[in-house]
């Protein structure tokens, strides 16, 4: 028996449409949904991969209960009701002695994000967090800055661009399947691409412009750029005219930060800046300054994070084709959402002062639906604001997510108790107490994907096999959690079935829609606000504020003045992390497909700096900081700029289950120090030094 299911990828968070085709119960085939533009039946290596998920012997099969020491791996099968009253009993005891709000939630945020923050918000915790803020805290808080809105409100338009610049978004590894469509259709017909990156990655190779810039200048680079297009007038007059508030004092401020002056910060020749801003200025307002995906650099993050947006609004290229826009939702159409749990009527508001301080005088701008993550340990080992003494992970391990591990590892000896929601043995599963395997996304339906845009449609990931193990979808665990502990009326479903009709109650739409294509639209024609009297912005002025309300009112500058990057003293080099097209983070490392195409990380250094070391390619390597020290091998090379040196992100595991990943490559949240942009929101991921020397032995 053969049937064909149209559902939505999980193998990253970009949730690319695909269709399943099933035989006799087993996944055979996955491609990208051929009725989704920009899809065309395409789909990423990891994509392709999800159909290894099903039948993997290592997956965790069914609940688990710790026996032996945490990290020991000595484990117990259990069955749900054993393992739910566990869990149940153990947070009312913790709950009796520090209070609920002595428990965290962190997670990879999902479709079924919703239901977690209702059952946060049911048993009176704050303290939700999401892999998010870790990965573009300052992104979210530099886009609220200027517009009002988040960046996932905030959409590019590639297929219509002339030109796009990229400062580091490894756009054709860390990649998406639509936009990278969609922008190699655009350079076909003439669109340029400008890339930015101390490191020649496979998106560099691509580019019409390359810049190899000293790492950690860009935001150098970008108040350049704004000098050259503010002296030559080279700006949209009449859109920066009607639509920014702050102007003149970004021109009084960029007065110092020349071409000449950035060339010796930067080392990227004055002419180039120059000739780069005449280009951009030629090709408004179809000009995207792409303001990136992973924004977690350096200390200043939010500040470059605004250069770059500021650099779209001076182009005009604010709800432009080609450029940037505003995503709409069922409203813009006359129709309205997928309703949601944390909707409903009854549920307790939360006063509690979060775990992060995220609302109070110590951050007061980054996003509360994501929090700081990287204050986790520091917030358990100083039981400051309070105690911390129970953790529930939801695919996300901080053991490998968290700069500065042996930090994280200390903080988490005195949690009494932490529970892994996952499909697989990470890290933190192997250091858990009680471990609820989830069901894959192939055996599973998800909440509704509302996917705003041009043209708002509603997208559903649906089950296209039976599940192989004891396993189930997270918001059926989660309810049966809720049930326990007295409040599951909140949570009016049984199946997930039940739960995604009544989120489609008043959409007009029903779960049999989705079975054609995959989605449902609102409409089938694009949505684009007036420029002239239409943007309909969210800042208190209702202008792109330049000079920023948001900073301001908290006492921060809309323009601080430009801190010089130093160059790294002998012998060390500035850390540089980031992805490849064949993995996600550290989720599948242990994919045996994957596995095959990308066993280990590498550490990519400079040729002329690993002659100076007698470091041969291949060879390995000792990297330390003041953290910790990792052996990799070297990959030796002219394409990285000679004070960087860079690692890809999501190796190291050390859960001995997980075989295939186990002790393979090195893990960077060894070496990285827990620092932060403590203005934005997001850890400093590439601001470590590190000295590299060749090891004798691994």
């Amino acid at each position: 028996m053969t049937k064909t299911v149209f559902s939505l990828c999980f193998m990253c968070t970009v949730r690319c449409p695909i269709k399943v085709e099933v035989e006799n119960g087993q996944v055979k085939w996955i491609e990208g949904n051929p009725h989704v533009p920009g899809m065309q039946g395409s789909l990423c290596p990891r994509g392709v991969a999800a159909i290894a998920l099903v039948n993997d012997p290592e997956r965790i099969q069914g609940p688990m209960v710790r026996t032996g020491p945490r990290g020991s791996g000595e484990w117990k099968r259990v069955s749900w009701d054993e393992a739910l009253n566990l869990v149940a009993s153990k947070l009312q005891e913790i709950a009796k002695s520090y209070g609920w709000r002595s428990i965290v939630w962190g997670e990879r945020a999902n479709l079924n994000t919703h239901v977690v923050k209702t059952f946060m918000r049911l048993i009176g915790s704050p303290n939700y967090f999401s892999h998010d803020a870790l990965c573009k805290g300052s992104v979210n808080t530099a886009c609220r800055s200027l517009f009002g809105y988040t960046d996932p409100e905030i959409g590019i338009d590639y297929k219509n661009t002339k030109h796009i610049v990229l400062y580091g978004r490894n756009f054709f590894e860390a990649l998406e399947v639509r936009p990278v469509n969609f922008l190699l259709q655009a350079m076909e017909e003439g669109a340029k691409l400008t890339y930015i990156d101390p490191r020649v990655t496979v998106t560099a190779t691509k580019a019409h412009n390359y810049f190899m810039i000293r790492p950690g200048t860009d935001l150098a680079f970008n108040y350049a750029l704004m000098h050259v297009i503010i002296k030559e007038k080279l700006y949209d007059v009449k859109f920066v005219e009607r639509w920014v508030k702050g102007f003149q004092e970004l021109e009084a401020f960029i007065q110092p930060y020349t071409p000449e002056w950035a060339e010796k910060e930067t080392g990227i020749p004055a002419a180039r800046i120059v000739a780069l801003a005449r280009e951009l200025s030629q090709q408004k307002p179809s000009v995207i300054f792409h303001f990136g995906y992973r924004g977690a650099s350096h200390p200043n993050e939010i500040y470059f994070r605004r250069s770059i947006l500021m650099l779209n609004a001076l182009m005009g290229s604010i709800e432009a084709k080609g450029g940037l826009f505003f995503k709409k939702g069922p409203k813009e159409a006359g129709g309205k959402p997928a309703r949601k749990l944390t909707e409903q009527d009854g549920l307790p508001k939360v006063t509690e002062v979060r775990f992060d301080k995220v609302g109070t005088e110590v951050f007061p701008l980054p996003d509360p639906n994501h929090g700081v993550p990287q204050m986790l340990p520091f917030a358990i080992l100083n039981e400051d604001p309070y105690p911390i003494k129970a953790a529930i992970f939801n695919r996300f391990d901080p053991l490998l997510s968290i700069p500065d591990r042996s930090l994280t590892e200390r903080a988490f000896e005195k949690l009494d108790f932490i529970v892994t929601i996952d499909i697989q043995w990470s890290d933190i599963a192997w250091h858990s107490d009680v471990v609820l395997p989830e069901s894959v996304f192939l055996e599973r339906t998800d909440c509704v994907q509302q996917a705003n845009g041009l043209k708002p449609q509603m997208f559903l990931r649906r089950q296209a096999v039976l599940p192989r193990y004891d396993t189930l979808p997270a918001p059926i665990i989660v309810k049966r959690l809720a049930d326990r502990l007295g409040f599951g009326r909140f949570f009016p479903y049984e199946t997930m079935e039940d739960l995604v009709k009544w989120q489609l109650e008043g959409t007009g739409f029903t779960l049999e829609d989705f079975d054609r294509k995959g989605f449902v639209a609102y409409t089938d024609k694009e949505i684009w606000w007036d420029r002239e009297n239409g943007l309909k912005l969210k800042t208190p002025s209702s202008k792109i504020e330049f000079v920023s309300s948001l900073l301001e009112n908290a006492g921060y500058p809309s323009f601080p003045p430009y801190e010089p990057v130093l160059p790294p003293p002998e012998g060390r080099y500035r850390l540089m992390v980031g992805r490849c097209a064949q993995h996600t983070h550290i989720s599948t490392q242990n994919n045996p497909y994957l596995n095959e195409l990308v066993p280990e990380n590498v550490l990519w250094i400079n040729r002329r700096e690993a002659e100076r070391l007698g470091i041969n390619n291949g060879d390995f390597v000792e990297v330390s900081s003041s953290c910790g020290d990792v052996c990799l091998r070297a990959y030796v090379t002219d394409l990285i700029h000679p004070e960087a040196v860079f690692m890809l992100h999501g190796f190291g595991h050390t859960a001995r289950f997980a075989t295939r990943s186990f002790g393979k490559g090195a893990a960077d949240v060894v070496l990285q120090e827990n620092k932060s942009d403590n203005v934005g929101g997001s850890p400093a991921l590439d601001d470590t030094l590190v000295r590299v020397r060749r090891a004798y032995r691994k």
